[in-house]
């Protein structure tokens, strides 16, 4: 049976009885075609504008301080090494830098979850989103990669977002955690737990992966400011999902 013979066949299956596909239907064949993502994209996209640069600060400044502990016994990089974790904890701003960086937290978050959902490129297209084709122009080569790139990073991510919020914000956690577990127990164990996977402190290997995955962040910062300055400001036809 030829491919296009499969696709119309497959169309066929998913028509109603009316003829028309219902929502579900075509957001399996033709997420782009549902008001509901364009809705999240829009939102993606100026979230994603808004904190790209403190995201790439963020990224760059975090893979750095995972090895805090081994650059602090150079005497003389303990001033250089306390000022980068100052930056990355508190913007050099104390209590209100703390604050913006529960706000770029919550950020981070919400750029997880509507990426997520405008990911989804389509049931007979899904498997090209999840890798990069190296030779396509810059434009299709800074979507995919950063299409590919959420996928693949999309837990470590969306980890890091939700345990900056605990940082910033430790109360309400604390809180939350409290209703459920009396004893305190489970609430150290969890909370310890965030906090060790924040900066991969398990080891020397989890540690180099965590300097690299670190580095995604503003890698999917930089890929999604060219995009939306491509589509914004130059007024460049969108990149076609696929």
């Amino acid at each position: 049976m030829r491919p296009e013979s499969k696709h119309s066949i497959a169309a066929l299956i998913l028509l109603d009885v009316g003829g028309e596909m219902s929502t579900w239907q075509l957001w399996l064949q033709h997420p782009e075609r549902v008001w509901v993502r364009k809705c999240f994209f829009y939102i993606h996209l100026w979230i994603g504008a808004g904190v790209g640069l403190y995201i790439v600060l963020m990224s760059i400044t975090g893979s750095l301080i995972v090895y805090r502990n081994e650059l602090e016994r150079a005497p003389s990089l303990v001033s250089s090494v306390e000022w980068i974790v100052d930056l990355h904890e508190n913007l050099l701003s104390g209590r209100n830098g703390r604050f913006v960086n529960g706000i770029g937290a919550i950020s981070v978050i919400f750029l997880c979850l509507t990426g997520a959902v405008i990911w989804w490129p389509g049931i007979s297209n899904w498997r090209r989103a999840l890798t990069v084709n190296w030779r396509s122009p810059f434009a299709r080569f800074s979507w995919d990669l950063h299409s590919a790139l959420g996928f693949w990073s999309f837990l470590f991510v969306l980890m890091w977002g939700i345990s900056g919020l605990y940082f910033a914000f430790p109360q309400p956690f604390n809180s939350l955690f409290g209703l459920i577990d009396r004893s305190d127990h489970f609430t150290d164990q969890t909370l310890n737990w965030l906090s060790l996977l924040h900066f991969g402190r398990f080891g020397w290997f989890a540690e180099a992966v965590w300097t690299l995955l670190g580095l995604v962040p503003a890698l999917l910062s930089v890929t999604g400011i060219f995009l939306c300055c491509r589509r914004v400001i130059l007024k460049a036809p969108p990149v076609r999902p696929y």
